[in-house]
């Protein structure tokens, strides 16, 4: 079994060669950062455009790269679930061609089931069943993973995602696009106690949901008052560095606290943390501490498998030895699926 599984959700356009037996033979992920940094954003319509421009030349790199032909292709996988609608459009009719010239099956991927996969991977065996923690710029949810192909959603963010808000805070701050990592690096610095931000429904055990709308807002008049215009960058170094920590360690403190009541309730034993955002070093280590106290096992994909990419797609192999292919008319879906 060889499948190619293709990843344009957002904003990487990703091409991934995988074998029956899970392994990666060969991998490309091109990345649009430099188009989005003027925006402090992505740009869906750039985002489809580079998608347009893109995605054949990473095709054929990841063919090339795991040294065989197109025609040894046993079936093309591609997420159609959950992103950007533009995005999402490109890698679907690029894998829909694919299978149409070379009389192959078609593989629906849901991008967040995809991302707990990716712990599955790292784990090298099975982590099943299992809590997981999707964490992204688009994403914060918690799904109760009976198996590979049967996930479901427990709860996630009703207003913003944790990496989008990384994202937006980082621009007030007057640090570079992405974000995430540069509001990490100053966070390092920094005191996660100089600030005392809104931790929403910490403390609310039945309530797996997160908000992260009225931290931001905290954030904002921390820096100038309600009303008041904002400071024009650069800041004190300090002053960006202890809100960049006071702000993380309020994301942590929701994300943590959220991930072990769910556990509790849901009874499991396993959680897998991934998505963009838990790349943070911080994150990884504060979630590991949390986790070794209350005897639950952590599944961490690397960094690299954080991200987006397309190696996560490797839950394809799931689904091509379950039978579930898709028929040509298959769509997307570019909202969340509750």
């Amino acid at each position: 079994m060889l499948i190619l599984t293709l990843e344009t959700t957002c904003d990487e356009t990703a091409a991934a060669v995988i074998s029956g037996e899970l392994r990666v033979l060969g991998s490309v992920v091109a990345s649009q950062e430099e188009l989005h940094a003027k925006y402090g954003g992505v740009v869906p319509e750039i985002a489809s455009r580079a998608h347009l421009e893109r995605i054949l030349p990473v095709i054929d790199e990841a063919l090339r790269r795991a040294s065989i032909a197109p025609t040894e292709l046993t079936a093309v996988a591609v997420c159609n679930r959950p992103g950007l609608a533009g995005s999402l459009l490109i890698g679907l009719a690029a894998a829909k061609a694919l299978c149409v010239a070379l009389q192959i099956p078609l593989i629906a991927v849901n991008h967040l089931q995809a991302h707990i996969y990716a712990g599955r991977l790292a784990a090298g065996g099975d982590i099943f069943p299992c809590l997981g923690l999707v964490v992204s710029g688009g994403h914060t949810s918690l799904y109760r993973c009976e198996s590979p192909l049967a996930m479901q959603f427990l709860g996630g963010t009703i207003d913003d995602a944790a990496g989008e808000s990384f994202d937006k805070i980082a621009a007030l701050l007057g640090l570079p696009y992405p974000g995430g990592p540069h509001l990490e690096k100053a966070a390092r610095t920094g005191d996660p106690r100089a600030y005392a931000f809104p931790r929403s429904f910490i403390h609310d055990a039945q309530r797996l949901q997160f908000s992260f709308s009225g931290l931001k807002t905290a954030v904002r008049y921390a820096l100038a008052g309600q009303g008041k215009p904002l400071p024009i960058p650069p800041l004190p170094p300090q002053t960006v560095s202890d809100l960049a920590a006071s702000f993380q360690q309020a994301v942590f403190d929701c994300l943590v606290n959220k991930a072990l009541q769910a556990a509790r309730r849901e009874q499991l034993n396993t959680l897998c943390l991934c998505g963009g955002v838990a790349a943070n070093r911080a994150l990884r280590e504060q979630m590991q501490t949390a986790c070794d106290g209350a005897a639950i096992r952590l599944i961490i994909p690397p960094p690299q498998l954080c991200t987006d990419n397309a190696v996560m797609g490797a839950i394809a192999v799931e689904r091509y030895q379950a039978g579930l292919f898709e028929p040509l008319e298959l769509e997307v879906f570019p909202g969340l699926e509750r």
